[in-house]
Parts: C-alpha cells; sequence; structure tokens
C-alpha cells in the first residue's frame, strides 16, 4: 500500500525548506556568475589572449554561452529524473555537480603553461556547470512552491529567486574584495583563483542544510496516485514526452515570460562589467562595486515582487517590469556614459528593481503552469531554453554591438524588443494565481489522499 500524504506544513517548516533551496540555488549561482565576471574581468587575458581586448572578451563569453547550451539538457535529465523519483535528490545532485566543476576551475593552469588545453578545459567544466543549474532553478522553485500554500505561493517561491542576485553579490563582492585589496599583476597571477576555491566550502555548507529538508508532498501524492493508477493498468508516457504532447504551449509561455528577464539581467550585469571597464575604460572596481550595490537591492526586493503578486496576480506585476525595462533600455545607458560612479549605480539599481517585478512572481507563474507529474519538466525546459535563446546570446551580443557600431543605442534597441517580447507573451497568457497544485490531469477515478493539499499560515509581515 502507498503511504498517502504528509501532513501540512508548520510555519517553521516552510521557512526551513525556502531557507534550504536559498541557500543552495545561491551557491550555485555563486558558482555560475563567478565565471561571468571572470570573463568579462581575467579569462579574456589568461585564457583567450588576444590583442583587441573586445575579441578576447568574445572569446571568453563564447564559453560563457556554452554553459547555457547545457543548461536545457540538463533541465531534461534532472527534469526525468526529479518528476520519477522527486525533486531532493535531484538537487543534491546538481549542487555537487556545480561545485565540483567551479572548484576545479580554481585548479585550472591558463594558456601561457598549456596553450589551447586550457580554455578547452576550462569550456568543459563550463558545460558540467551549465549542466548542473539546467537541473537546479526547477527543483528549487518547485519544492518550495510545492510545500507553501496556494494563497502565498508568490511570496515562499520568490525567494529561490533571490539566490540570484545573492549568487551575483557573493561573487561580486569577493572579486570586488580581492580587486581592492590585490594589485592588478597580483589578481592576474592568482588572486582570481581564490572566488573559485572557496566554492568547495560553501558547497559542503549547502548540502548540509539541503539534505535536511523533506520531500514535496505534492510531488509524494502524485507519485502516489501514479502508483494506484499503475496498478489499474494505466501506462504512463516519460515526462519530457508527455510536456511535449500536452503541455507545449506552456513551454512556449514559459520561454517568453523569461526571455526579456533573462537578457536584461545579463546586459544589466555581466555586459555592464565590459561596458565600463573596456568601453567607459573605468576602473574594475567601479564596475564592480555598482554591481553589487545593486544586487543588494535586488536580492531584498525579489520576494517583495513576489508577494505582490499574491495581492494582484503574476500578469500585472511581470507586466510592470517588462513594460518598465522597454523604457528604461534608454535611460540605462545614456546614465552610464556620465562616467559618475554614483548615476552608474542608480541606473543599474533601477533597472534591476524592473528585472526584480519580471523575476519574482517567475517562479510560481511558471510552476503553475504544469501539471505535478510534468512540472519538473516542463518548468525546466522552459526556463532552459529561453536562457539560450536569452541570457546565453545576450553578453555576445551586446559586445558585437558596441564592437560594431561603437554606440550604445543598437544593445538598447535589442534590451526593448526583449522586454516588449515578454510583455506580450504575460498579456496573452492566463492569470495563474491560487491554482491548486495538487489538481492536474490524473485520471480522476484514481482516488486523491486526504490533506493533499498543504498549506500555510504565516502572514507576509509587511
Amino acid at each position: 500500500m502507498v503511504a498517502a500524504t504528509p501532513s501540512p506544513k508548520s510555519s517553521g517548516s516552510i521557512r526551513r525548506i525556502v531557507a534550504a533551496s536559498l541557500v543552495g540555488t545561491t551557491i550555485e549561482w555563486y558558482d555560475f556568475f563567478l565565471y561571468g565576471s571572470a570573463a568579462a574581468l581575467v579569462f579574456n587575458t589568461l585564457f583567450f589572449p588576444s590583442s583587441d581586448p573586445l575579441v578576447g572578451t568574445l572569446l571568453a563569453f563564447l564559453t560563457y554561452a556554452v554553459g547555457f547550451a547545457a543548461r536545457p539538457l540538463g533541465g531534461v535529465v534532472f527534469g526525468h529524473y526529479g518528476d520519477k523519483i522527486g525533486r531532493k535528490k535531484l538537487l543534491v545532485l546538481s549542487l555537487l555537480m556545480m561545485g565540483g566543476a567551479t572548484f576545479a576551475m580554481g585548479l585550472l593552469p591558463t594558456h601561457a603553461s598549456i596553450g589551447v588545453w586550457a580554455p578547452i578545459l576550462l569550456t568543459v567544466l563550463r558545460l558540467v556547470q551549465g549542466f548542473a543549474l539546467g537541473g537546479e532553478w526547477g527543483g528549487a522553485v518547485l519544492l518550495v512552491s510545492e510545500h507553501g500554500g496556494d494563497e502565498r505561493r508568490g511570496f515562499w517561491a520568490s525567494w529561490p529567486q533571490s539566490g540570484a542576485p545573492g549568487g551575483n553579490l557573493l561573487a561580486t563582492g569577493v572579486l570586488a574584495l580581492l580587486a581592492a585589496v590585490q594589485s592588478d599583476e597580483a589578481f592576474l597571477a592568482w588572486g582570481w583563483r581564490v572566488p573559485f576555491l572557496l566554492s568547495g566550502v560553501l558547497v559542503m555548507i549547502g548540502l548540509w542544510i539541503r539534505i535536511s529538508v523533506e520531500e514535496s508532498p505534492v510531488f509524494l501524492e502524485a507519485q502516489r496516485r501514479s502508483a494506484a493508477a499503475a496498478e489499474q493498468g494505466v501506462k504512463e508516457q516519460a515526462p519530457v514526452v508527455q510536456v511535449f504532447r500536452k503541455s507545449w504551449r506552456e513551454v512556449l509561455l514559459a520561454i517568453g515570460t523569461r526571455f526579456g528577464e533573462n537578457i536584461s539581467y545579463y546586459i544589466l550585469t555581466a555586459f555592464l562589467l565590459v561596458y565600463v571597464t573596456v568601453h567607459l575604460e573605468m576602473s574594475k572596481s567601479d564596475a564592480l562595486n555598482a554591481v553589487l550595490i545593486g544586487s543588494a537591492v535586488h536580492f531584498v526586493t525579489i520576494p517583495l515582487w513576489g508577494a505582490l503578486s499574491d495581492r494582484l496576480g503574476r500578469r500585472p506585476v511581470t507586466l510592470i517590469g517588462a513594460i518598465g525595462m522597454a523604457f528604461w533600455a534608454f535611460g540605462f545607458f545614456a546614465l552610464l556614459d556620465t562616467r559618475s560612479f554614483p548615476v552608474i549605480v542608480s541606473a543599474v539599481t533601477f533597472g534591476l528593481l524592473l528585472h526584480g517585478a519580471m523575476y519574482g512572481p517567475q517562479a510560481a507563474f511558471i510552476s503553475e503552469m504544469f501539471d505535478t507529474k510534468v512540472r519538473y519538466s516542463g518548468a525546466s525546459m522552459g526556463s532552459q531554453l529561453a536562457s539560450i535563446i536569452g541570457g546565453a546570446l545576450a553578453p555576445l551580443i551586446a559586445v558585437e554591438l558596441l564592437k560594431d557600431y561603437g554606440s550604445s543605442v543598437p544593445i538598447s534597441v535589442y534590451l526593448c524588443f526583449a522586454s516588449l517580447v515578454t510583455a506580450v507573451t504575460v498579456w496573452v497568457a492566463k492569470e495563474t494565481r491560487g491554482r491548486d497544485l495538487t489538481k492536474d490531469g490524473l485520471d480522476d477515478s484514481v482516488p486523491a489522499a486526504p490533506a493533499a493539499a498543504v498549506k500555510d499560515s504565516v502572514p507576509l509581515g509587511h
């Protein structure tokens, strides 16, 4: 006999689950973003030496994009097994893979030592990073979404989203500290390795926290129902096949929802480092500190946008961010061109605030699009396919536009277009706020266990 769904979670339990998802996601994004920052600041010199700084940076960002290319494959593999055997086991595996690859990067010899093998090994490790991150996002947000109640899902599920700016904050902060206390020569010689080696310690902390949480009760209930259906002779297709057959519209909606958000984030953070240091010829510290301050505000405000989506809906809040970013695309670079550090900080911070309006509700919005038995696969595929056509190409396209035109105007047009794609997608999508995640397309003849719906009664506190 299959066990019934666990009883509803207490407020302390949901907070532990949120903390575990946030810490693990922050560490994984720290690893992923550390590469992006290093690609803009040091990898172009150490692994892709070139007489033209922008050409070297472009090559470094090509390996940056390789990590994105591996993310959909990671989403498919992790999504399949996450929908079959559970969210928790796959989240532990993704953290181990990401941390191991990042730690190994800190030990790599450079181009000066082993020639072409240096960028080849770097690219292989970047592929492992991308594969791991492809499975991380879906599992982390689903674990929280499926533990939390329908009324506060936007708020709780937005906390793993804060792991992105949290990881960026941590990665940029470590690099900024090293850049401030070291000479450029020392930083290039060995200082850049320190943040990568630090990943080993962070992963151990993340694993200790993540292993302690329980499996999603919504998943356990869906697993029980699937087992009951199998006993009746009902055969189910693989989750990825079900997604393509029955939920391809939702996958397209997830891609469109993430498109402008994804592109805007990497323009505001990764490409900004190139624009400020190479085009404006300002110091690395100014660029890193601007992202550092903006990321701190971003980290705090993402859950506020998630909470607002519980009141207004996922669509209205996302539209605020998408339409706002379409306009801000033109003001952003004009403010950067002032070469004033306080003005640059303000430009980055306001841009990330608008990004948070798209990003905060996104975890709940995309989770609510899919049924439980394909939710990990569907959410991961939609999210990671958007990363290829969005985030992976954004720094490359921006660097190429800057190189060809020597102006930020084409980049602003690109960012505006991406934001409008998201705005149109969200406009035509259905509102999902308050959906009961325990109800899906399973045969109604298979009885549900009592207390399948999980509620939390914790007030928002703001």
